[in-house]
């Protein structure tokens, strides 16, 4: 694990100094994201214009649950999502050769390799925005509710990265980038509203069979005090148990890969 976090490290530094390169673009992505955050405030606000509650949650914990969402698609742009077009192009030209002769895990290294440090931005503004929906809902947390928080957010970052690596790693079959990201948008973007106000097949897809729901719904509720301790081990379980199937699938495209010869 020490090794790993020397090895991220190394990543974290080239990264950051190949960006600040372009230090002048950094105001403009500033501007961009706290337009889209906006936005995305906005249209809460609309919603409670017609009424007091959106699935059986007030105003401020629909915003403390947007704040958790943007932060957590912050993590996703930061980290995961500028990885996925270049394992796209190390597979098609062969090039993941010289990723698997390297002393370092395969699912690790393209995992991680390159980082956008603008886009933790997002999750400046995700917190801020869970920060004023806490304002708004008059709640402040203990530190059982932290606790929790830290906990489960933790897990929906495990269950987040196993999910996307599982969608990354059909790049071994699929050839257009777009659909893969399209298809994790369409799914993730379910997480930003609660849980509670979908209904029938939907509901049950996104609460049993791609956790959308845990992932951003049990953060919120720990914040505001309505955790439970069944509901944090599920959300833990859910994430070591998609890890373990990241892991399996990842091994088992190795498999269907060529390589450069052929």
């Amino acid at each position: 694990m020490r090794r790993y976090g020397r090895v991220f490290r190394e990543f974290f530094r080239a990264c950051l100094v190949e960006e600040m390169e372009y230090r002048s673009e950094f105001f403009g992505n500033f501007i961009a994201s706290f337009f889209g955050i906006a936005i995305a405030l906005l249209t809460v606000h609309i919603f409670f214009y017609q009424t007091d509650r959106l699935g059986g949650w007030t105003y401020g914990e629909v915003l403390v649950l947007l704040g958790v969402f943007n932060t957590l698609r912050g993590f996703i742009d930061f980290a995961l999502r500028p990885n996925m077009p270049r394992l796209l192009e190390h597979v098609r030209r062969g090039t993941l050769d010289y990723i698997l002769t390297k002393p370092v895990d395969s699912m690790f290294y393209v995992s991680f390799r390159h980082l956008v440090f603008w886009r933790l931005i997002d999750v400046a503004l995700g917190i801020g925005v869970i920060g004023f929906g806490l304002y708004v809902e008059r709640y402040v947390p203990s530190a059982a509710d932290v606790c929790m928080f830290l906990i489960v957010m933790a897990a929906s970052l495990l269950l987040i990265y196993s999910l996307w690596m599982m969608l990354m790693t059909t790049s071994f079959w699929v050839v257009r980038i777009d659909d893969l990201s399209f298809i994790f948008d369409s799914f993730f973007d379910t997480a930003r509203f609660p849980g509670s106000m979908y209904r029938g097949a939907v509901r049950l897809v996104i609460t049993y069979i791609l956790p959308a729901v845990l992932i951003t719904n049990t953060p919120a509720l720990a914040l505001l005090g309505k955790w439970r301790i069944p509901t944090a081990l599920a959300a833990l379980a859910a994430a070591i148990l998609f890890l373990w199937l990241a892991r399996r699938f990842w091994r088992f495209a190795l498999r269907f890969y060529t390589g450069a010869g052929g």
